[in-house]
C-alpha cells in the first residue's frame, strides 16, 4: 500500500511540474499560484517521509493516537476535503479568485481571532494552574452567570471553553444556553471597532439576557440532554510534545491578527500592508490549518493534558474548516445563484427583527457579521441586531453540532424565544433607539 501512495504522490507532483505553464497563465496572480503549488508540495512530501517512517515502525502502539480510516498521514475523507478547497483555490477565473479572497476573509476575520482568544484562555489555564471546565464545575449556583461571560467575550473561544466544558460534563445545559444566548461571535469586535456605542449596550444586555435564559433552563428544562463523559474522553486522546506546525499556526496568527485588527477599523489592509503578505499570511495560514484538521487524530475537541499551543492549533482548525465551508457557501450563493441577503431586508418592515433572528440560526460568523455590517450601514435597525446577537451562537454551534447535535439544537431554540421577546420589545418600544 505505502508503495502506491509514493507513486501517487510522485505522479501529482510530476503533474503538477510539467503543467506548470498552464497553472500560471490560466491564474489571475501568479505569485498566488506559486503559494499554493508550495503547499501543495509541501503536503506530497509529507506523504512520502510519514509513509516511509509508517513502514519503519514495527509496534503500532508507539503512537499516541492510530485512527482506522488513514492514508499516510492523512484521514482520508478530510484529504478529499482539503483536496476539493485546494482545486476550488486553484480554479481560474473568477471561481479562483472568489476561494481566494473568501479564504483570506476566513483567516483574518475569524481564525486569527479564534486563535488568539483560545490560547488566551489556554494559556491561562496552564500558567496559574487553572482549569476552566473544573472551575465551572464546581463553581455551582455561579456556573450560568460565568458561562455567560465567557460567552460575551468578544470572539467565540469563550463560548467553545463552555461548550466543551459541557462535553466533558463539567457544565449543565443551562449554562450552555447562557453563553450561546450571551455570545455575538466575531461581530462583536466589528461593533467595538466601528460603533462601540452600540457595543457597550449590546454586549451587557446579551450577557444578561444569558444569565436569565440559563437560569430559566436549569429549572424548566424537561428534556434530558445529559452528555457522556466517556464519549468524551474517547474522541480527544493526548496528542503529547508540541509539533512543528503548532509553532507555526501561532506564528502566522500573530501577523494574520494585526491584519484583521487593521481591517475591523475599516482600513483598507491591501493598501496599507504588500497585497503579496496578506495572501500569503493568509493562504498559508488557512492551508496550514487544514492541513492540522486533516492530519488531525481528534474528532473535534482537545484534551486537557496538551500544550495550549497544540490545543489552540488543533480546534482553531477544526473551527475554521466549518468557517470556510460557511463562507464559500454563502458566497458562492450570492454570487452564483443570484441570493441577496440585503435587498431582501430592506423589502421587509416588521420581519426585520425575525429575520435578525433566523440569520443567528446559521452556524458560524460569517452570517453575523454581515448583519452587524448591515446595521453600521443603516439597513437594519436595532431591533434586528439584537435579536441576532441573542440568537446567534457563532463558531460554537459547530463543535457543539459535532459533540452533541441534539443538545445544540435545543439550546439553539431555547435562544430564540428571548432573542424574538427583546428584539420585537426593541422594535415597538423604541424603533429609533441607536438606529
Amino acid at each position: 500500500m505505502w508503495d502506491g501512495i509514493d507513486e501517487l504522490a510522485r505522479s501529482i507532483d510530476l503533474f503538477l511540474y510539467h503543467s506548470r505553464g498552464y497553472w500560471a497563465s490560466i491564474m489571475d496572480c501568479q505569485a498566488v499560484y506559486l503559494y499554493l503549488r508550495i503547499i501543495l508540495n509541501l503536503c506530497l512530501r509529507t506523504i512520502l517521509i510519514c509513509s516511509k517512517k509508517l513502514r519503519m515502525k514495527s509496534q503500532p502502539n508507539t503512537q499516541t493516537f492510530i485512527a482506522t480510516d488513514m492514508v499516510g498521514p492523512f484521514r482520508i475523507q478530510r484529504l478529499v476535503v482539503l483536496c476539493i478547497i485546494l482545486v476550488l483555490a486553484l480554479a481560474p477565473s473568477y471561481l479562483g479568485s472568489l476561494t481566494r479572497a473568501l479564504m483570506v476573509d476566513a483567516y483574518v476575520q475569524v481564525s486569527s481571532f479564534v486563535a488568539a482568544t483560545l490560547l488566551l484562555f489556554y494559556g491561562a489555564e496552564r500558567l496559574f494552574n487553572f482549569d476552566i471546565g473544573s472551575a465551572l464545575k464546581k463553581s455551582r449556583g455561579f456556573q450560568v452567570p460565568l458561562a455567560a461571560l465567557l460567552g460575551a467575550t468578544p470572539g467565540c473561544g469563550g463560548a467553545v471553553v463552555v461548550v466543551a466544558a459541557y462535553s466533558s460534563g463539567n457544565v449543565g445545559f443551562g449554562a450552555v444556553v447562557a453563553t450561546l444566548t450571551a455570545t455575538m461571535g466575531d461581530a462583536a469586535f466589528l461593533l467595538i471597532a466601528i460603533r462601540p456605542e452600540a457595543a457597550m449596550v449590546i454586549l451587557p444586555l446579551s450577557f444578561t439576557v444569558g444569565i436569565v435564559a440559563g437560569w430559566l433552563v436549569d429549572r424548566f428544562n424537561k428534556i434530558d440532554l445529559t452528555p457522556d463523559p466517556s464519549k468524551h474522553c474517547g474522541i480527544a486522546p493526548v496528542i503529547g510534545k508540541v509539533r512543528w506546525q503548532d509553532y507555526g499556526y501561532v506564528l502566522l496568527a500573530i501577523p494574520g491578527l494585526a491584519i484583521g485588527v487593521t481591517q475591523l477599523s475599516g482600513a483598507d489592509i491591501f493598501a496599507i500592508y504588500n497585497s503579496y503578505l496578506v495572501f500569503t499570511v493568509a493562504l498559508t495560514g488557512t492551508f496550514l490549518g487544514i492541513f492540522i484538521w486533516a492530519t488531525s487524530p481528534l474528532k473535534a475537541m482537545t484534551n486537557l493534558a496538551d500544550h495550549p499551543l497544540t490545543r489552540m492549533a488543533e480546534e482553531t482548525s477544526f473551527i475554521s474548516i466549518w468557517v470556510i465551508g460557511a463562507y464559500l457557501a454563502y458566497d458562492y450563493a450570492d454570487a452564483f445563484a443570484g441570493l441577496d441577503l440585503e435587498a431582501a431586508f430592506g423589502s421587509v418592515g416588521i420581519l426585520l427583527p425575525l429575520l435578525g433572528v433566523l440569520v443567528g440560526f446559521i452556524p458560524g460568523c460569517g452570517p453575523q457579521v454581515l448583519i452587524a455590517t448591515l446595521y453600521i450601514n443603516g439597513v437594519v435597525p436595532f431591533a434586528s441586531l439584537i435579536g441576532n446577537a441573542i440568537s446567534n451562537d457563532g463558531d460554537a454551534l459547530f463543535p457543539a453540532i459535532a459533540l452533541n447535535p441534539r443538545a445544540a439544537i435545543v439550546a439553539t431554540g431555547y435562544s430564540a424565544i428571548p432573542a424574538l421577546v427583546v428584539g420585537y420589545g426593541f422594535y415597538f418600544v423604541a424603533p429609533n433607539f441607536m438606529n
